[in-house]
C-alpha cells in the first residue's frame, strides 16, 4: 500500500474496528472526517513502510486519548492533533517527517491519516499495537525504548500542554490522563516523537495494510451474501470463539476509561462451545470466560462483530439483542514477549491468570 484514497476508507475502518478489540474511538465518526479532509485536499494519504525512513528522520505518533463513549458525544474540531505537532515542532526546532499511527484499532487509525493530509506529511504503515489499548504506555515504541517525552495534548478549545520531561512512560500515562479529563474527557496526543531508527526497531509493521486486507475480506463476503465471521478468522489466524446474542450489558465511565463488562447466550440450539461468555473491558475487550475459566486474553485480540455482516462492535455501542461472532486473533509477536506481556499482559490489567497465547502471530 502506498497511498489511501477515497475508495479505501470504508475497508480501513471495518478492518480497524476489528484490530480495535472494542475501542481505539469511533471508525464510523473518523471515517466521515477522513473522507471529508480527503475531499477538501483533492490528494491522496502518502504511505511509506518503515524500512524507507531515513535514519535520523524525526517521527511522531500521534492519536486521541480518552474514552470512547465521550469522543461520540463530544465531537472534536478536527485541529487537535496538527495543533500539538505544530506545538512540538516549535518546542524541538525541527519539522516532522512522517506520521505514524499509535494504535491501529478503531478510529485512532483513520484520524492520523487527517493529520498527515493537514501537515502534507506521509503515513508510516504500521503502528505500536498492532490493536488498541487503554493506556498510552502499553505500546512497542516505549516497551522497546522510545523516550516518552517531550510529548503533547490538545484539546478542542485550542489549550495545548507540553511535557518536556517525565519520568516514565507509565507517569505519562497518569499525568495525560488526568489532563485528559480536565479537558472534557478526549484530547488529540502526540507521543513518543524518535527518529527513524527508534521507530524501525519499535515498530510493528504494516498494521495499516492488514487493517485493509481485513476490511476487503468483509466486504467481499457481504457481496456474496456470506457471513464474514470465519473469513476474518482465517485471514487474521485466529478462530470464531462464540456466537449467540448479548444478554447484558454493565458500562460505565471511570477516571477517563469505559469500564464494563458483557454477557453472551449461546443460541438454541447452543452452539459448539454452548452456554454463556462473559467478557470484561477497560475501552477494549480484554479478557474472555466461560464458567469462570479464561478462554482468550489480552494481549491476543477479543473482538465482537455483528454476526450477519460483519461489522465490528465498539465496546461503546453494545446493546442488549444483538447477535454476535466472538473472534480471537493472535497478537503480533511484540505483544507476546516477556517485556511486553509485563506492560499488556492479563496481570497488567489486573486479572490472576497467566497469558495463555492462541497459535501463531497475527502479522
Amino acid at each position: 500500500m502506498n497511498q489511501v484514497t477515497l475508495n479505501d476508507t470504508h475497508a480501513i475502518a471495518i478492518g480497524a474496528g476489528i484490530l480495535g478489540t472494542g475501542g481505539g474511538g469511533s471508525t464510523y465518526l473518523n471515517r466521515l472526517r477522513l473522507n471529508n479532509e480527503l475531499r477538501q485536499a483533492g490528494r491522496p494519504v502518502p504511505i511509506i513502510r518503515a524500512d524507507d525512513l531515513p535514519e535520523d528522520a524525526l517521527v511522531c505518533a500521534v492519536g486521541g486519548m480518552g474514552a470512547p463513549t465521550v469522543s461520540n458525544e463530544k465531537l472534536q474540531e478536527g485541529q487537535e492533533i496538527k495543533r500539538a505537532v505544530r506545538a512540538l515542532e516549535a518546542h524541538l526546532r525541527q519539522k516532522i517527517t512522517a506520521i505514524v499511527i499509535a494504535e491501529i484499532g478503531g478510529g485512532n487509525a483513520l484520524g492520523p491519516m487527517i493529520t498527515a493530509l493537514q501537515l502534507d506529511v506521509p503515513v508510516v504503515d504500521g503502528d505500536g499495537m498492532g490493536r488498541a489499548f487503554p493506556e498510552l504506555d502499553m505500546d512497542t515504541f516505549m516497551i522497546y525504548g522510545a523516550a516518552p517525552a517531550p510529548f503533547a495534548l490538545a484539546d478542542s478549545h485550542g489549550n495545548v500542554v507540553i511535557f518536556k520531561r517525565i519520568g516514565s512512560a507509565k507517569q505519562a500515562e497518569e499525568f495525560a490522563r488526568s489532563l485528559t479529563i480536565e479537558m472534557g474527557g478526549s484530547a488529540g496526543l502526540v507521543m513518543p516523537v524518535m527518529s527513524g531508527a527508534t521507530l524501525k526497531a519499535t515498530i510493528i509493521r504494516d498494521t495499516l495494510s492488514l487493517a485493509k486486507r481485513i476490511g476487503d475480506a468483509v466486504l467481499d463476503c457481504r457481496a456474496r451474501g456470506i457471513e464474514p465471521a470465519d473469513a476474518v478468522a482465517e485471514l487474521c489466524k485466529g478462530k470464531v470463539l462464540f456466537t449467540g446474542k448479548i444478554i447484558d450489558v454493565e458500562r460505565r465511565t471511570v477516571q477517563g476509561f469505559a469500564r464494563g463488562k458483557l454477557l453472551i447466550s449461546a443460541f438454541t440450539p447452543p452452539n459448539a462451545l454452548g452456554g454463556s461468555l462473559e467478557i470484561e473491558f477497560q475501552n477494549e475487550n480484554l479478557i474472555a470466560r466461560r464458567n469462570g475459566k479464561a478462554l482468550c486474553t489480552a494481549p491476543d485480540l477479543i473482538t465482537l462483530v455483528t454476526l450477519e455482516d460483519g461489522e465490528p462492535i465498539g465496546t461503546e455501542s453494545l446493546r442488549y439483542g444483538l447477535r454476535v461472532a466472538v473472534l480471537a486473533l493472535p497478537a503480533p509477536k511484540e505483544l507476546k514477549t516477556s517485556e511486553a506481556l509485563a506492560v499488556v499482559g492479563p496481570r497488567a490489567f489486573g486479572y490472576d491468570v497467566d497469558f495463555h497465547p492462541l497459535p501463531g502471530d497475527l502479522l
